[in-house]
């Protein structure tokens, strides 16, 4: 039973290197994608249920126990995020060939694709915090190929700030574990948070914390280390955007939830109170982006920011309200963020352009374009009952519970201001008279993802009853980190 939990590792990873055997096959490769992307999510909801039923799932790798082997742990936590992953990786999968050109399926898309899918998959489910580097380094290796598909001048421009940035965190993620390794002789996270509660040189595990904070930090996109994130983004074809801005910065705060949740908790007062600045800050900066742009893929894109804000909120206050909150956040903005970077995607291809200013009165020739963007307005900013509610309301629930009065004020605000800028889309870009020489294009293929995934999100909202107890159950097991340790070491 525990090698179910290499299978959402190996099945994408095998799926990448057939399908870069068929990339100029085009019909075969959409085909297969489609086929083995079903199949995964499949696979995967069984594994979750295993998971939520029996408890975790994990593999020694080559029959070595920890610490000494390498370890995947299919804990509620990871399974939870791999399959959302999953979700929003066959959403992809039908959407892409309605927005990608032959050139750019050809250029194996659909392999990268898959090997993206693998370093996201491996970074939530691996049990070693080297081997969190080395997923890393594969999602991102996929990503920079994927960045600059198609081979636009402001695709190469963008991708050179985003490999640099990349490539810098990178250097320190293995200097940090370096640093780690030599202080407490191992990189299994289990032992490490075992052997931390040991060591007494608790000023270089601060300096390491710190260290591996601003590595996350930077691959989150939280302030202020966002500025590589919106423009980088938006360039490539809608699909890989989508892809970008549900997954990529998730692994960064899966990262810092799982670091300063089972490892560096012991010095709560310090290093969680600091999170809820760099919380408060994200959103104030996020949402000044989102005003200050005309351009509706960087609105969704600064979005991001203040999202990441919330899920830190939830980290940094650190209570069962709030982790809870963080999580249940932490799965609705994957969720949100693709189906609105698919969303924009489309509504500037039907327009032509993605500037605000340039067009109108599209509610004419696409309601269904104007209603989703108006549905997914009111899921993104939180409005009951949908999925960023449950989320928002547990996290302010948490804050409270601590009187962090101000982030609560901060949250408030900044929920209502990421209604607007969704909402002036809306109102600026479908509202208006109607335009007679306007030519309607095609829209077969790119609605129904974006309606596959918004169900996911109203469904989080309003069978949240049935949703929450799981959620529930991810709070407890992160508040108690020798659950955790207990369960990969065998003690």
């Amino acid at each position: 039973m525990s090698n179910l939990a290499v299978l959402p590792i190996i099945i994408p990873l095998i799926s990448g290197i057939i399908l870069a055997f068929f990339h100029k096959k085009v019909t075969v490769s959409r085909w297969l994608t489609r086929i083995l992307t079903i199949s995964n999510l499949g696979l995967v909801s069984y594994i979750a249920w295993i998971v939520f039923t029996d408890g975790a799932v994990i593999l020694e790798t080559g029959g070595w126990e920890a610490p000494y082997g390498i370890i995947l742990v299919a804990d509620p936590l990871a399974i939870t995020l791999v399959l959302t992953t999953n979700i929003i990786a066959t959403a992809c999968a039908f959407y892409a060939p309605h927005s990608m050109n032959i050139k750019e399926e050809t250029h194996y898309f659909y392999a990268f694709f898959f090997f993206l899918i693998t370093g996201v998959s491996g970074a939530f489910l691996t049990g070693d915090l080297f081997n969190l580097f080395v997923f890393f380094e594969v999602l991102l290796m996929a990503s920079y190929a994927l960045i600059v598909l198609g081979g636009g001048k402001v695709q190469l421009r963008e991708s050179i700030k985003y490999v640099l940035i990349n490539l810098f965190s990178s250097v320190l993620f293995v200097t940090a574990v370096a640093f780690l390794y030599s202080v407490v002789g191992t990189v299994n996270m289990a032992h490490i948070a075992e052997r931390v509660q040991e060591v007494e040189q608790k000023g270089i595990l601060t300096t390491i914390a710190v260290l591996l904070f601003f590595v996350f930090a930077t691959k989150a996109a939280l302030f202020p280390l966002y500025y590589w994130m919106p423009k980088s983004y938006i360039v490539p074809n809608p699909v890989i955007s989508g892809l970008f801005g549900a997954l990529l910065t998730k692994v960064g705060i899966y990262s810092i939830l799982r670091v300063f949740s089972l490892i560096f908790v012991y010095k709560l007062d310090l290093t969680h109170q600091a999170f809820i600045w760099f919380a408060g800050l994200s959103m104030v900066f996020g949402i000044i982006g989102a005003l200050s742009t005309s351009n509706i893929k960087l609105i969704v894109a600064y979005n991001i920011i203040p999202a990441i804000g919330f899920i830190i909120m939830g980290i940094g206050v650190f209570n069962q309200d709030a982790i809870s909150g963080a999580v249940y956040y932490l799965v609705h903005d994957m969720i949100i963020k693709c189906a609105l970077f698919l969303l924009v995607g489309t509504i500037a291809y039907v327009a032509g352009t993605s500037d605000l200013r340039k067009f109108s009165g599209l509610i004419h020739y696409y309601p269904v374009l104007g209603w989703l963007l108006f549905v997914s307005a009111f899921i993104l900013a939180g409005i009951p009952p949908f999925s960023g509610f449950i989320g928002k309301l547990l996290l302010l629930k948490g804050a409270l519970t601590n009187d962090e009065i101000v982030i609560v004020v901060l949250g408030l605000l900044s929920s209502l201001l990421i209604l607007y800028s969704i909402m002036k889309i809306f109102i600026q870009g479908f509202w208006g008279e109607k335009d007679e020489s306007f030519v309607k294009k095609p829209t077969k293929g790119l609605v129904g993802p974006i309606v596959f995934l918004l169900a996911f999100s109203v469904i989080l909202g309003i069978g949240a009853e049935f949703i929450y107890p799981s959620i529930d159950t991810i709070s407890s097991y992160l508040l108690d980190p020798e659950v955790y340790i207990d369960s990969v070491l065998k003690e």
